[in-house]
């Protein structure tokens, strides 16, 4: 079929303009070039630089590669003072480099002939280019024990060395950094993906269209209740891995809840054996072994296949446990415990058969109330009151952040360089975990006053932040976005925790003192209602 004569080109339209917009044309004709080569379309590639006359490379940049290529090192200089848009300093360095490839040749040749012929380009070629004075002495060392000298048989390869080393101090335009063009269309996604506030599924990303997600990818539908507890539920989270769930509860259990494939959860263990309370569970980084500490009880390790319990952590039996943490491979954890008042506070660490390993102890240890590891297992961090401690294991800096107001829990991120941490002040502060950071990322709009709220990191490559709330609500916020980008409401009651699937991250769940969980999805047909509970 014809095409309509409208949309053939006419030879008579004139040249293409010098800019598109704000891009230079040729600049794009060349970045396009590169591209083309770069990816094996060669035979496209040279179409392109024939019908645009554009070429990829300047005629400066093919005379400087044969003169260096044959040697012609005055010539080459020439050329270097010649090239447009060189700053001063950066032309002489050029000019250094080729004066320093001709010298390390002539050093490599026998005789005296090639030593006076070098002397003479340190002298006259290269001292009086005015570069880092230690670069010039060297060179003269060189001259006496033959080090960096270029051997006849080498001088190919070192002339090509040469040449790229001139490239990397000349202007952009001189030659086309590799996978410009490549680089350029990454960016452009990347900052549409980081000022995209709903961004949450990372398969969603197309060249072919502007990049925009809906908060609909926020978990935000109420999918499933779950009502399996007595009492108030102050703890919940994902294994790491993303198949199960544990929540606990002041009706003195913890549950295990089994994520099944349709993203519905069932019950796979009720854990009873404390008789108070219990504020918090952790997973072990292998997903095979829970901790649970109760309410002024010892600590105890249960197994997650069996559901029984294999252990119960004392420390010292006058000690009580007030929180613990996983090291990374799953063989130890680190504890603190900070009763009776009469004694020390103290942190320590021990293996899963219970034996103590290290000990901190002493008027100089406060009393924790919550602790992590990183992933990599290299720092400790421990809350006291209004501080943040980081310690490097196993011995090694210690520092510390301060808030104004009272910490009620941290939480980790997953790659172990951020935490969150909720205040009494009703903010949530992100932290970055080094010494330079001395001012957090601050979080508002959730209520929290009296009681410990805990929040999470969540969503893809965790972008997210969500808290619970005194308000009976959820919140979460995007990075960077000090006020939240969603409200759940559905909760009749404090929401005291949520945690995020760190494997699904459509999915959220939270713990209220409504005794209920309940399971949040970003899809835009939940799996059920919220009627549905699951007792």
């Amino acid at each position: 079929m014809d095409l309509p004569e409208s949309s053939v080109p006419r030879a008579d339209e004139g040249p293409a303009p010098h800019r598109l917009g704000p891009v230079d044309r040729e600049e794009l004709v060349r970045a396009m070039t590169q591209s083309l080569y770069s990816l094996g379309y060669r035979r496209a590639a040279a179409a392109l630089e024939a019908e645009s006359g554009v070429p990829l490379y300047p005629p400066e940049h093919d005379r400087l590669l044969l003169e260096v290529m044959t040697g012609r090192w005055d010539a080459s200089a020439e050329t270097v003072r010649s090239v447009s848009g060189v700053g001063d300093a950066d032309r002489a360095v050029a000019e250094f480099l080729v004066w320093r490839g001709y010298y390390l040749e002539l050093l490599g040749m026998r005789g005296d002939a090639g030593l006076r012929r070098a002397r003479e380009v340190l002298r006259r070629r290269i001292a009086p280019l005015g570069v880092d004075r230690r670069c010039v002495h060297w060179l003269a060392r060189a001259m006496v024990s033959s080090e960096g000298a270029v051997a006849p048989e080498a001088v190919v390869g070192w002339r090509i060395a040469v040449f790229l080393d001139l490239v990397e101090v000349l202007p952009p335009w001189f030659h086309v950094p590799s996978g410009r063009l490549e680089h350029l269309v990454e960016s452009a996604v990347t900052k549409q993906v980081e000022s995209c506030i709903y961004h949450n599924l990372p398969d969603e990303i197309t060249l072919f269209e502007d990049h925009r997600c809906h908060e609909e990818h926020i978990p935000s539908q109420c999918a499933q209740i779950l009502c399996g507890h007595s009492n108030e539920v102050w703890f919940v989270r994902f294994s790491n891995n993303g198949n199960y769930l544990a929540s606990s509860s002041s009706d003195c259990t913890a549950i295990i809840w089994k994520v099944e494939k349709d993203d519905t959860l069932t019950k796979k263990h009720c854990l009873q054996g404390h008789q108070k309370p219990i504020s918090f569970v952790a997973w072990s980084p292998n997903d095979r072994m829970l901790l649970t500490c109760g309410t002024g009880e010892s600590l105890k390790l249960w197994n997650v296949d069996t559901g029984e319990c294999n252990l119960k952590f004392r420390g010292s039996v006058d000690y009580i446990i007030s929180s613990c943490a996983w090291f990374p491979n799953s063989e130890k954890i680190v504890c603190a415990s900070s009763e009776p008042a009469s004694s020390p506070n103290r942190i320590f660490t021990c293996d899963l058969e219970g034996q103590e390993l290290e000990v901190w102890a002493g008027d100089r240890i406060p009393k924790v109330s919550d602790l992590a590891v990183t992933p990599d297992g290299r720092h400790l961090i421990f809350v006291s009151c209004n501080d943040i401690w980081i310690r490097e294991l196993p011995k090694g800096r210690e520092w510390r952040f301060r808030e104004k107001q009272t910490i009620s829990s941290v939480f980790l991120s997953g790659d172990g360089q951020s935490l969150v941490v909720n205040l009494s002040s009703q903010e949530i502060h992100l932290w970055k975990i080094n010494e330079s950071c001395t001012v957090p990322e601050k979080f508002k709009g959730h209520k929290q006053d009296k009681f410990v709220i805990r929040s999470c990191f969540g969503g893809s490559n965790s972008l997210f932040i969500a808290s619970g709330s005194e308000d009976s609500q959820v919140y979460i916020w995007k990075r960077h976005v000090e006020m939240p980008i969603k409200v759940l409401h559905g909760h009749t009651m404090i929401v005291n925790c949520v945690s995020w699937n760190p494997a699904r991250p459509h999915m959220l769940a939270s713990a209220s003192d409504d005794r209920t969980l309940y399971i949040w999805t970003a899809s835009a047909n939940p799996l059920g209602s919220c009627s549905d509970v699951l007792p």
